[in-house]
């Protein structure tokens, strides 16, 4: 079994990713992820295991996807915004 995985979020609408990092466990973020899909964003995550061919976030490659910088900050401030309008909303 693999002991780290590699934490990569993708925004399906603008078709980019970003790779966050290794971890061992991924629940946090995939439950994260979750979440940004219940309020209607359309993003999805993938954690493959991290590898001889894939050592370095730099050789991560997602066919039919570029590489954003900054991708999981935007996503988790649009994240942000939207809960908190529908805050506000229900007052």
């Amino acid at each position: 079994m693999y002991s780290r995985l590699w934490q990569i979020i993708k925004d399906d609408s603008k078709r980019t990713f970003e790779v966050c990092g290794q971890v061992g466990n991924t629940n946090a973020f995939t439950n994260k992820t979750y979440a940004m899909q219940r309020v209607g964003m359309s993003v999805s995550c993938i954690t493959p295991p991290v590898t001889n061919k894939t050592s370095s976030k730099d050789l991560v490659k997602i066919t039919g996807y570029t590489k954003e910088d900054g991708l999981y900050e935007r996503l988790l401030s649009e994240y942000r915004e939207i809960t908190m309008r529908s805050a506000r909303d229900q007052d």
